[in-house]
């Protein structure tokens, strides 16, 4: 069964650091799509990778004293760790960074600039460094920039524009005539009503205010804009050429069926892309699929912010498919989702220990206690039989339905309506009790058939979203029916064969002791609040002294910040928590120093922290910096500002 060419790509990651379990999202979202689309019938090709120039970049690497290439290498081999890490299953991952990539951007910017679509002029508005964008005074919000909420600032350079007014006509009746082009609607209507219908400004396409980028040929010092060069990778990748000889992938698989990227960053590829392959000549993607945010708490997860959780971590308290299954089932459609530690376990512990887990172990183990493993015929049917069977039967279809929307929470949603069913009609059949009476051991047979073709169809369905648990499932029903047609009869177990031996899928979470563990494992990696005590003259002669270089002391980003609250932790008597101003920002603080300090001598004093500290969990609460104190025997002060510095102000 082939039905034919199916070509999904998710934004190519940026190498600013190592992706967090919200960047994690977007790629096992997209490899969820793939492995039921290749189940479905497709003939997929999936791609994925790193976004590898611009300013930011390079900056992040001078700051780790390496080459912006040294930086990047680095970045990349771990995002790919990550992604391989959660089982995905792209086919390409590409690199901006690419010598063949390379020319063929250069090759594309030079084919815009010679027919009239790039022309050179100077730019000069608000930027924002984090996004590598740029926006105008009314575009902006309460001053910040509107996609990121982080500082911008006025810049002026020498750049080339591209004539995004010559397209927008264009643009505006391929989303009309194409209501699917852009989703979920909210998207489309936000992109439209935000940037379209205001008007088009002409987008800046080069930049000279650093060379981290791919070269403009025909003018030295111009460096392509980070957007065009990444978004071009969706084509450039598959073997695009701006002069006609495309590559077999290209002809093959383009146009794009979905792109499936952050809300974040649709404009540039609902506006911005579409209008330069309009330019180019070349086949819009048949879709943009906006997806949600992955939310800790109510907040976007951000190194910011200093909420980031990551995916190795999880993996390593919960294992992959507990975490692809958590992520996936938890972000709806087109709302945010949420992620704590008491929701991964509450969902592991009811519906992957219990509703999944808890039918597959009694239903295997049955058919060997009363069968010694063997499946037997279904020639005992009853009427109450009809029901599973009838739904077991119609769940393919209703997943197909779903995926086709690319509505993956409710096609996993569809899976475990079968599962929970079969759990019913095991109350409901009692098998236990059928297994007293040989009169009825056929009758039993036939229960345990239906249960167990049932628990195969939906391990089938499963495959593209648990695939290691998928697998297992399979082998313990010693079946090999796993293609798409077989889902269409109620008749993939063989009887005569034997089914394998049970095994737990997943173990119930005692919740108590594991936040213990999870708060203990944060604690152990949590930094000392206070310097140690002071070195006697003697000890400073020794030669063991551990000397830290200015490039040490430039990695911390010391501020000044105001106390505006401070409570007493409510699970440790040693600690107190600070919300404090850092500027206009407000962050909390966990600090170990409630014996020398009451909570309200504190209010309105200005203390020195550490900005830039990664965040982690103390005692349960969360610590976004570190306030800075000198001890001295049993006595001990905060480092505060003898003039009245305002909040916010840098130390160096």
């Amino acid at each position: 069964m082939n039905k034919g060419k199916y070509y999904l790509t998710t934004a190519i990651a940026y190498t600013s650091g190592k992706p967090h379990i919200g960047n994690t999202y977007e790629i096992v979202l997209a490899d969820s799509i793939v492995r039921f689309k290749k189940l479905n019938g497709y003939d997929v090709y999936f791609q994925t990778g790193t976004d590898e120039h611009g300013q930011k970049i390079q900056l992040s690497a001078e700051k780790a004293g390496k080459t912006p290439q040294e930086f990047v290498d680095e970045v990349a081999a771990e995002i790919k760790r990550i992604w391989d890490l959660m089982n995905t299953t792209y086919d390409k991952f590409v690199r901006t960074t690419d010598p063949e990539h390379i020319k063929l951007v250069q090759k594309i910017f030079k084919k815009l600039y010679d027919q009239g679509d790039i022309y050179k002029g100077y730019y000069e508005g608000w930027y924002c460094t984090p996004d590598e964008a740029f926006f105008t005074d009314a575009q902006l919000v309460d001053g910040k920039c509107p996609d990121c909420g982080r500082d911008v600032h006025m810049t002026r350079e020498e750049a080339y524009f591209f004539k995004m007014s010559n397209y927008s006509d264009r643009l505006m009746k391929h989303i009309e005539d194409n209501p699917k082009f852009i989703q979920p609607e909210s998207r489309k209507n936000e992109m439209v009503n935000n940037f379209i219908k205001p008007g088009l400004q002409d987008l800046c396409v080069s930049r000279t205010s650093f060379d981290w980028g791919i070269p403009v040929t025909f003018d030295e010092g111009h460096v392509v804009y980070v957007w065009i060069d990444a978004l071009s990778n969706y084509i450039t990748f598959l073997g695009y050429d701006p002069d006609g000889c495309h590559g077999d992938l290209y002809n093959k698989y383009w146009p794009a069926d979905v792109h499936l990227i952050g809300k974040d960053i649709l404009r540039f590829h609902t506006i911005y892309w579409p209008i330069l392959l309009m330019a180019l000549g070349v086949e819009l993607p048949k879709q943009v699929f906006g997806h949600p945010w992955l939310l800790i708490g109510d907040g976007k997860m951000s190194k910011s912010k200093g909420n980031v959780i990551y995916a190795d971590d999880l993996v390593d308290l919960f294992g992959v498919d507990a975490i692809r299954y958590f992520v996936l089932h938890e972000m709806p459609f087109a709302s945010d989702g949420t992620l704590t530690y008491e929701l991964i376990i509450e969902r592991i512990n009811s519906d992957l220990a219990n509703i999944l887990g808890n039918l597959v172990n009694r239903t295997i183990s049955m058919t060997n206690k009363y069968f010694d493993g063997e499946i037997k015929a279904p020639t005992a049917s009853e009427p109450i039989d009809d029901d599973l069977i009838k739904l077991a039967l119609e769940t393919p279809l209703k997943v197909e339905k779903k995926m086709d929307e690319l509505k993956v929470s409710d096609s996993i949603g569809e899976i475990f309506t079968l599962l929970r069913r079969s759990n019913k009609y095991i109350d409901e059949t009692q098998p236990w009790i059928l297994g007293r009476d040989e009169s009825k051991k056929e009758r039993l047979g036939t229960v345990l058939y239906n249960l167990l073709e049932s628990i195969r169809i939906a391990a089938v369905l499963l495959e593209p979203y648990l695939p290691e648990t998928a697998e297992k499932i399979l082998k313990q029903l010693n079946t090999d029916k796993k293609d798409w047609d077989s889902l269409l009869q109620f008749k993939g177990m063989v009887p005569g064969q034997k089914v394998g031996t049970p095994e737990i899928l997943f173990a119930r979470i005692d919740a108590v002791k594991k936040i213990e563990e999870i708060n203990k494992i944060n604690e152990a990696k949590a930094p000392k609040e206070s310097v140690k005590p002071e070195v006697t003259k003697s000890e400073k002669v020794k030669e063991d002294v551990c000397y830290a270089t200015i490039d040490d002391f430039e990695k911390l980003d010391m501020r000044v910040a105001e106390i505006l609250k401070v409570e007493k932790h409510p699970n440790a008597d040693k600690l107190l928590v600070f919300q404090l101003k850092i500027g206009e920002e407000t962050r909390q603080v966990v600090s170990g120093i409630s014996k020398w300090y009451k909570p309200e001598d504190l209010v309105g004093k200005k203390v020195v922290m550490i900005y830039n500290l990664e965040p982690v969990i103390l005692r349960g609460v969360e610590s976004n910096g570190m306030i800075l104190s000198a001890e001295k025997g049993k006595k001990l002060s905060v480092v505060s500002t003898l003039e009245d510095i305002p909040s916010g102000a840098t130390i160096s």
